[in-house]
């Protein structure tokens, strides 16, 4: 613990948890404290984060509107990639933090801040993810992280310690939450508490951007989506903004329940940990890049790409977005999207999507070369030689497997 910190940037949500930080930081750090608050399309009003901020006694108090920026050069791009970590889940936290711990690290540059500060816990991802952007942006940058610091350990001295403070205290957090939630445009996350028991089935209440699926409407629902560069760009026909369009996907991946997950996956601090995450845009989102990419991606850069994702998932999941790794990466996939350019026709239905259609200008798919019919650019005799060819190696294996065998005691 530093004691020659005088003006720390707090990443502020305005609930009771980094409210407490940001009165333990004044007490404890004796220091000016600078918050920011971040709207990623988390759904809920900001506004109450200032006021209570102000009622902490903050003076310089941040609350920056980020949705287009999230979509467009964090969540993009990863969608380029095909993104999934462990074969099933879409990185919808792990996405944020980086443009989080960026606006934090430009703040306290601005301010003349020494230190940035965050909320996260110290058994959990995003301590990593926060101070690996941190320090990637700035080497020298003082890093406090309460959690690791504080006597503060369980949630009956939390409540004391606002009390004792006059920190308003929501009254569903007096007792044990029943689980706690990260949310955002992209994504909702849900954790702890009654989701502990990886057996235990998570009930209904839990989710919150998708209506059930056995509740969804019994006709299925058809959709465009149009794409250039390998980032949609319209959904039937309508030019929208990344973020955009990113909200219009979650609205239909809502109706038809569309996105859920109950996930157990491996920490990067080396855990298990269970979460139910919703994410219908995104689901939707990458069936449609998938489809786009089916008519337009030569065989070797799909394989490539498809080889390489799922070091790019781990990267981002571990926290490493302003690494050269994951820049090097980006680089390649991004130059696959060159002509991953048309229109993709989904079929949304009952918690599921589906790609129903595609065409593009840029097509790489040729009826002349697959018909079953008769036709005058494929001489189906090549084939031969590129079998014997291919079945080379096969057949000198086998016949020295024949030369070395063992003599028969028959």
């Amino acid at each position: 613990m530093s004691a020659d910190i005088k003006k720390v940037v707090l990443a502020y949500s305005g609930g009771l948890d980094t409210s407490i930080i940001l009165k333990w930081l004044q007490e404890v750090y004796n220091c000016e404290v600078v918050t920011f608050t971040a709207d990623l399309g988390q759904g809920e009003e900001l506004e109450p984060a200032r006021r209570k901020a102000e009622m902490l006694g903050i003076k310089e108090i941040f609350i920056e509107d980020l949705r287009e920026e999230f979509v467009r050069d964090y969540v993009f791009p990863m969608f380029r990639a095909n993104t999934v970590y462990e074969g099933q889940y879409l990185l919808g936290t792990s996405i944020a933090r980086p443009l989080i711990a960026k606006r934090q690290i430009e703040i306290a540059r601005e301010v003349g801040g020494d230190a940035v500060c965050h909320g996260a816990t110290g058994k959990g991802n995003d301590q990593v993810r926060f101070e690996l952007g941190y320090y990637a942006l700035n080497p020298q940058i003082k890093v406090i992280a309460p959690w690791r610091e504080w006597d503060l350990s369980s949630r009956t001295k939390l409540i004391e310690f606002a009390e004792k403070h006059q920190i308003p205290i929501p009254k569903d957090k007096r007792g044990e939450s029943p689980f706690s939630v990260d949310a955002n445009l992209l994504h909702t996350s849900s954790e702890g508490k009654a989701l502990e028991d990886p057996w235990e089935m998570a009930e209904e209440y839990v989710y919150s951007r998708t209506d059930s699926p056995l509740n969804a409407p019994d006709e299925p629902e058809y959709i465009e989506v149009e794409f250039e560069k390998g980032d949609p760009v319209a959904i039937n026909g309508v030019a929208m903004s990344p973020a955009t369009l990113l909200e219009a996907l979650n609205t239909y991946g809502k109706r038809h329940g569309i996105g859920r997950l109950d996930l157990l996956e491996n920490r990067f601090v080396g855990m298990k940990s269970r979460g139910i995450y919703e994410t219908p845009g995104g689901t939707i989102l990458l069936a449609a890049h998938r489809g786009i990419e089916q008519v337009t991606l030569d065989k070797g850069a799909m394989h490539l790409k498809d080889e390489i994702m799922p070091k790019y998932a781990e990267v981002i999941y571990n926290g490493f977005w302003f690494s050269p790794e994951r820049e090097m990466m980006q680089a390649l996939i991004d130059k696959s999207q060159e002509f991953v350019a048309g229109t993709v026709r989904l079929m949304l239905f009952k918690g599921g999507v589906h790609v129903v259609g595609r065409k593009s200008q840029n097509s790489l798919y040729s009826m002349e070369h697959v018909t079953f019919e008769e036709d005058s650019v494929y001489d189906q005799r090549d084939a031969q030689g590129f079998i014997k060819l291919n079945a080379l190696r096969l057949q000198l294996l086998k016949q020295r497997g024949k030369i070395t065998e063992p003599p028969s005691h028959d």
